[in-house]
């Protein structure tokens, strides 16, 4: 696999990739790494999604925990920021999810939490990384009854429903709502959890068979929801990835309402009620040029980091703020969790709603969504390192740019989960926008040798 922590934990192609015999390795060096300072017997909490791999992989984890002394508690098939909120409930030192979030289900993952239920640190994983692959650590051998041991906890969805609930004052009664689960970690909360806030919902991709996860539905295909609510005339429709940390919603005019957007509208209404920390929302360089528009004219700063959750967590914590994330739908709302939690910015959309008894397109229609453009050059050579200093890709992306002027922008980066550099581009005009990316994007694959 290479490196193998990307900008979202482990990842890669199951039983291929990310084997048995390497989960158990991360599953070792995890519980040296993550439990230095506890001086009683580690307990890690393991939650998976549906993909066929899962289970697998959650018996290869428990295997290399145990091997070292480590207990696990599972808690099944769970949304990925369930993991992270139960681990403090639960009395863990550390939490395990087991998904590849809104990848194939041939794709699996591994993504790692410390005891406070924050995704770790790029220095903490590189530690860990390190014993995995380097080998650099000597490990302990426990026999007899020093062996980590394993217990089912049947109670801990329940809890996290409880949870989410307890965000908000609202109840969504008169509220039609569509769902589309992903076929994932949804599939087990969603019903129940919006249903229980009062709200009447029509579901959608809900039953997991292992292989289906992500399948043309969820946040990453919208196509049948964006049908779906239009069709019936539903209030709002919202879309989860496989694991649930992401949400993208529907108007009821069918219009996708992406996560610049839905930040926009939760931003906003915090601010109009004094709990919009600093005044502040944190959001990655690759939110729409639209989105700074809004902050700008509303009197809410927005700080720019680069793309991943995990950097806009890092500087909400550093410098006291409560709400960031990005227009892919991962939302952090630090109030109520740990990590981005799809449920949770669903909950609070339709809140917002209620609160101000205003439909969803209304809401959303404050912000002015620029046309935007991504183009993707695959690329396997060396060019994915040196584009930033190649001179001819550089003097193109100048001479774009000052066609643009202050009426867009261009953001080339490479991918940090795929071999991809990717070209976005924003302006006026989608045809204008549209050709500059590919033309940047062909002369970067052309050079990739």
């Amino acid at each position: 696999m290479g490196r193998l922590f990307g900008t979202d934990g482990a990842r890669g192609i199951a039983n291929s990739e990310l084997t048995c015999e390497l989960t158990m390795q991360i599953g070792r060096a995890a519980a040296l790494v993550l439990t230095k300072q506890t001086h009683r017997r580690p307990r890690f909490l393991i939650g998976m999604d549906t993909r066929v791999s899962s289970g697998m992989l959650e018996a290869c984890m428990v295997a290399g925990l145990a091997s070292v002394g480590a207990d696990s508690i599972l808690v099944g098939v769970v949304p990925t920021p369930a993991v992270a909120w139960l681990i403090g409930r639960m009395g863990a030192d550390a939490g395990v999810m087991i998904s590849a979030s809104h990848n194939p289900c041939e794709y699996n993952g591994i993504k790692l939490f410390d005891k406070n239920g924050y995704k770790l640190p790029d220095q903490t994983e590189e530690e860990i990384e390190s014993i995995v692959l380097d080998g650099n650590s000597e490990m302990p051998i426990p026999l007899g009854g020093d062996l980590g041991r394993v217990t089912r906890d049947e109670e801990a969805l329940e809890l996290y429903i409880k949870h989410i609930t307890s965000t908000t004052d609202e109840r969504f009664d008169g509220l039609h709502i569509a769902l589309d689960c992903a076929n994932g970690s949804a599939a087990r909360t969603a019903e129940k959890l919006f249903r229980g806030l009062g709200a009447e919902c029509h579901m959608l991709s809900d039953e997991p068979d292992g292989v289906n996860i992500n399948l043309n539905c969820g946040s990453t295909h919208m196509e049948h929801l964006m049908q779906i609510v239009k069709l019936n005339g539903y209030d709002a429709g919202l879309a989860f990835d496989g694991d649930a940390d992401r949400c993208l919603a529907v108007d009821r005019h069918g219009k996708l309402i992406d996560g610049d957007q839905i930040m926009a509208v939760l931003a906003k209404d915090l601010k109009v009620r004094g709990k919009l920390e600093h005044g502040t929302v944190v959001a990655t360089v690759m939110s729409n040029i639209g989105f700074f528009h809004f902050g700008r004219n509303n009197g809410i700063a927005i700080e720019k980091t680069a793309v991943g959750d995990r950097y806009v967590l890092e500087r909400m914590r550093e410098a006291g703020y409560n709400i960031g994330g990005e227009q892919s739908g991962h939302i952090i709302f630090l109030d109520h969790a740990t990590t981005g939690d799809g449920q949770l910015s669903g909950v609070q959309l339709l809140s917002c709603m209620k609160r101000q008894d205003k439909a969803l397109h209304e809401l959303a229609g404050e912000m002015e969504k620029y046309p935007q453009v991504l183009e993707n050059a695959a690329v396997s050579g060396k060019i994915k390192t040196t584009w930033q200093t190649d001179p001819e890709i550089q003097r193109v992306i100048r001479d774009a740019e000052r066609v643009l002027g202050d009426n867009g922008r261009i953001l080339v980066r490479a991918s940090g989960t795929e071999p991809l550099i990717r070209v976005m581009i924003e302006g006026k005009d989608q045809a204008a926008i549209s050709d500059l990316a590919k033309e940047i994007a062909a002369l970067i694959k052309s050079k990739d040798i």
